[in-house]
């Protein structure tokens, strides 16, 4: 079979070969007309022409690669995909990725691993880090000469762009929920509480909201393990072998809220008559779950996309830090009830 190149493509347009590089890497600071541009992609269409990917990045000096690196923070080499929020996260990256003729590599890198070494290994155009910590990989990242935006991590740097939401506020808004509605007994189960980590500014919410009613922090009903379905399911019987008396509980990810659901009712208990849950994320699952989970939402599809426009503007030559905080809500639904 002949391979079609860009010369077909033109030949067929009745163009140059730069005018179609023009449209197909959408130079829109070139006056191309609505027809010509449409005579051009119908030939690509009749010719089924694909892209030199290689040779593109020759000439751009760009490979069309955009890094995701989701540290392993906590023990479990499936860590990664065991929580749903990573998947709802790295779709929405992968599609405005390619929507924009990128492609991803995907890293869970360990603790003591280089994120700069991830980077200059692979020749990624520009990189995305979820959930870090402040560490010596992320100073690193200064020698690197691509964009470098941080998800969900609470590190002050001039040189990078963050996007993130406010999880103190959201770990307030749960507890207080909870407690505006008769609970005092209320329940913390969370994976560990890492310093400048989002669990830990959740567990700071959580204080917040039982300073704010005068309540005082009882260590016993702290539950921490790992951000995992049958971690939280092990908490409802730890709750039964402490004897703790908890009318509800504050899960720091809907994972958790799951797993707790699901491990009271092993027990024989009923949610929420039993206890009460609150959630957070508001993932796609939270409103399948039986019943379904009252939570604090975040919108995860907008934090990918935002994560990939800024690399992409960084590499158009928009330098300009970007800061984003997004926006959070609680979600009721029915798994609180009042007492």
């Amino acid at each position: 079979m002949k391979h079609i190149s860009i010369k077909d493509v033109a030949k067929e347009a009745g163009v140059s070969t730069t005018t179609v590089s023009y449209v197909l890497n959408r130079k829109l600071s070139q006056t191309i007309s609505a027809e010509t541009t449409e005579r051009i992609l119908q030939a690509v269409r009749k010719l089924n022409y694909v892209p030199n990917l290689n040779a593109r990045s020759l000439t751009s000096q760009r490979t069309n690669l955009i890094g995701v690196v989701i540290p392993q923070t906590e023990p479990g080499k499936e860590f990664m995909f065991a929580n749903p929020f990573y998947g709802e996260l790295l779709s929405t990256i992968e599609y405005t990725a390619r929507r924009n003729g990128y492609h991803l590599l995907l890293s869970g890198p360990d603790p003591d691993q280089s994120y700069s070494q991830i980077a200059r290994n692979r020749s990624v155009d520009g990189i995305i880090i979820v959930g870090s910590y402040p560490n010596r990989s992320i100073t690193e990242l200064h020698q690197l000469s691509v964009p470098v935006v941080l998800v969900d991590t609470y590190i002050k740097d001039p040189l990078f762009h963050t996007i993130g939401i406010d999880d103190r506020e959201g770990g307030l808004l749960a507890t207080r929920y909870l407690i505006e509605r008769g609970h005092r007994e209320i329940a913390f189960v969370s994976g560990s509480v890492s310093e400048q980590g989002v669990t830990q500014k959740r567990f700071m919410g959580y204080m917040d909201a039982l300073n704010e009613a005068g309540l005082a922090l009882n260590e016993k009903r702290l539950y921490l393990g790992t951000v995992s379905f049958d971690f939280a399911q092990s908490v409802a019987e730890e709750m039964q072998q402490r004897g703790n008396q908890e009318t509800a509980a504050f899960a720091t990810a809907d994972i958790l809220g799951m797993g707790l659901i699901k491990g009271m009712r092993r027990l024989g208990r009923r949610i929420p008559e039993d206890l009460s849950i609150v959630g957070f994320d508001d993932l796609d699952l939270a409103c399948m779950s039986d019943p379904s989970l009252t939570t604090v939402h975040q919108d995860i599809a907008e934090k990918g996309r935002n994560a990939v426009q800024i690399i992409l503007d960084a590499m158009e030559g928009h330098t300009e830090k970007q800061e984003h905080i997004l926006p959070i809500r609680l979600v009721e639904r029915e798994s609180v009830r009042r007492i």
